[in-house]
């Protein structure tokens, strides 16, 4: 099953529910896009490769690429985030609960930006989500555990792969241009870290576009009274649609993501900001191709600590790195409570 442009227009103009779930979700890809993708291009801008507002906008334009791209060849992350948790039987209700988690979401997102913290805004869609479809059924029946692992292996897996992937790669490098002299080197992994970046921000949009692309079709699927839909095609429509407005949200700002991952955390030279980009890439396409949704935070961040560890433990603040775990411990509890609270209030209410 999918969901035409011009059935998109019509439930739009004459859904009020469908309306309401539209904007809120194309609210939270744009908060994603605004707090999420900044961690992509952080190393470029942390190590003056691009100035800030040039790296913004290279993220938003592959961003937008990412998102098509990756969507036309591998769409097995939207499927897992659409079948991850149950919304079926009163689709009136089940559309509410799913407004309210989105309320949740841009809630944990943006306290999450005004503290400088790089939460994974994947985390957040994935409790959020739970903890309204708890809500709505009344227990954890609610919850698909089968694809729910998919979770749990993912953040296992992401924080294995960015740190040791990123740890291999510093230590390749350094070994490789070990008799080369460093001025040699500065030019060459200045203009490779934008490369790099433009990678990074090309599998943000291929990860958490496909996250985002999976809840929207449910809310329309909802909206349209059909709660039950287990197979469906991603239309190029929604692709675009979701790609603009996580590219808009990107292109308007994300300094203080930038600061916390490519400053505060390691202080980077260029050949470790080269490192931790396609060390994160690298993570975010093979979790992609085994179907695993992930954080883009957490594969660039361990990166980013991997490499710096590559030169020597001490050169990591693990003072940040504690937050951000912590953030991570917390995201789960926190957004999914968050869901489960917003979704009573919304079903009581309306």
């Amino acid at each position: 099953m999918t969901i035409t442009f011009s059935d998109f227009i019509t439930q739009f103009t004459t859904n009020l529910p469908f309306t309401i779930t539209v904007l809120l979700t194309l609210g939270v890809i744009f908060v994603n896009g605004w707090t999420d993708s900044p961690n992509a291009i952080a190393s470029c801008v942390a190590t003056r490769a691009m100035h800030p507002r040039k790296a913004i906008l290279m993220a938003a334009v592959f961003d937008f690429l990412g998102v098509v791209v990756m969507t036309a060849f591998n769409a097995k992350v939207a499927e897992t985030i659409y079948n991850m948790v149950d919304f079926g039987g009163d689709a009136h209700e089940a559309l509410i609960a799913l407004c309210a988690a989105m309320v949740a979401i841009v809630t944990w997102a943006v306290a999450a930006w005004f503290f400088g913290i790089p939460t994974s805004e994947s985390h957040a869609l994935i409790a959020g989500i739970t903890g309204a479809a708890i809500a709505l059924h009344g227990s954890f029946r609610a919850v698909n555990g089968a694809e729910w692992v998919k979770v749990i292996y993912g953040l296992v897996l992401s924080s294995i792969l960015g740190f040791g992937i990123g740890y291999l790669v510093a230590k390749l490098v350094t070994e490789i241009c070990r008799d080369i002299e460093r001025p040699k080197t500065m030019t060459f992994f200045k203009n490779a870290q934008i490369c790099g970046g433009a990678a990074m921000a090309f599998m943000h949009g291929a990860q958490d576009g496909q996250k985002f692309i999976g809840v929207f079709l449910l809310g329309a699927f909802l909206a349209k009274g059909n709660p039950n839909v287990q197979n469906f095609s991603i239309p190029l429509w929604l692709m675009l649609l979701c790609s603009l407005t996580m590219g808009l949200g990107t292109s308007i700002g994300g300094y203080r993501i930038i600061k916390a991952v490519g400053m505060d955390m390691v202080k980077l030279e260029p050949y470790q900001g080269f490192c931790a980009d396609s060390s994160g890439a690298i993570c975010l396409l093979i979790s992609t191709l085994l179907s695993l949704p992930v954080s883009t935070t957490q594969c660039k961040t361990t990166a980013v600590m991997g490499v710096g560890a590559a030169k020597r433990f001490s050169s990591v603040n693990w003072g940040i790195v504690k937050e951000m775990i912590l953030t991570w411990v917390l995201t789960f509890p926190g957004a999914g409570l968050i869901g489960f609270l917003m979704a009573k209030a919304f079903m009581a209410i309306f």
